[in-house]
């Protein structure tokens, strides 16, 4: 397992020719996401791609369609494949999402939210020891943003992850975009969550823009990183420290420049928090 540290970007198609002609040592990210899913095949141009910038940065895989909290049975030949893909690449972890993300019919592409209930607690914690025992590692699950809540509902999200974690071992990719995001669809402020967050746990940090329409936000990822996520992420810092940090943009995707611009934005708030 290879050791992560620093600050990280999303590896995209539009930057695979950025990363292979080599970028400057003083602005260069430390280490490269990918999405599990664009790379779970024997070979091909992108693992080709993949192959190649692997050389040179350290990885981690974040995947989309474990569908973890779902109710249907877990795709095991999916789990097989994504263990194959781990075991090939030695990530520094391998996360996805606390949702659900298909039904008996279908990949819904979309992340959606789970019931905060006991109920719900013992399914998800029941299905993520499944998910640890194929991959032999524990899990990193990234809170998503949510626009509704059930009427259900028995507890918070910061408790319901907290206790989650505890249960399973799991680790938590803490997106600060969307707790933002959630905080100002549900009302709550977004610091309760961090200081209910289990420092210990926390993996990985992600930070990523939003569409701010007044009496809704939507996680769009398809922006530059707000002022108010920047200034949420310092909380962040103040909580748990330098956790490795990465800029996650999946469209409207800019020349990689901006987005190191973004990413020194991060490094030098985290220089001064520490």
């Amino acid at each position: 397992m290879t050791h992560i540290q620093g600050f990280g970007l999303g590896l995209r198609v539009e930057h695979y020719a950025a990363f292979e002609a080599g970028v400057d040592a003083a602005v260069r990210p430390d280490w490269l996401e990918i999405i599990s899913e664009n790379y779970m095949v024997p070979g091909g141009p992108p693992m080709a791609h993949l192959e190649r910038i692997r050389a040179d940065y350290p990885v981690v895989m974040h995947g989309v369609s474990m569908s973890v909290a779902g109710a249907e049975p877990l795709d095991l030949a999916y789990l097989r494949d994504l263990k194959d893909l781990a075991d090939r690449l030695e990530p520094g972890w391998v996360s996805d999402h606390l949702c659900w993300s298909a039904d008996a019919h279908s990949q819904l592409h979309d992340l959606l939210p789970v019931p905060l209930t006991r109920a719900a607690l013992d399914h998800v914690s029941g299905r993520i020891a499944q998910v640890q025992d194929v991959l032999g590692r524990p899990l990193v699950l990234e809170n998503v943003s949510s626009y509704v809540r059930f009427a259900a509902d028995e507890m918070s999200e910061w408790d319901f992850i907290s206790q989650l974690l505890q249960r399973t071992g799991a680790r938590l990719l803490l997106d600060v975009n969307n707790v933002y995001v959630s905080s100002r669809n549900h009302g709550f402020d977004p610091l309760d969550y961090l200081a209910a967050v289990p420092a210990e746990r926390v993996q990985q940090i992600h930070l990523a823009g939003h569409e701010d329409r007044g009496d809704i936000v939507i996680d769009t990822h398809d922006h530059p990183v707000r002022a108010e996520v920047w200034a949420l992420y310092e909380h962040a810092l103040e909580r748990f420290g330098t956790v490795p940090t990465m800029i996650e943009r999946d469209d409207h995707i800019p020349p990689l420049p901006e987005l190191l611009d973004e990413l020194a934005v991060a490094r030098r708030l985290a220089a001064a928090a520490s």
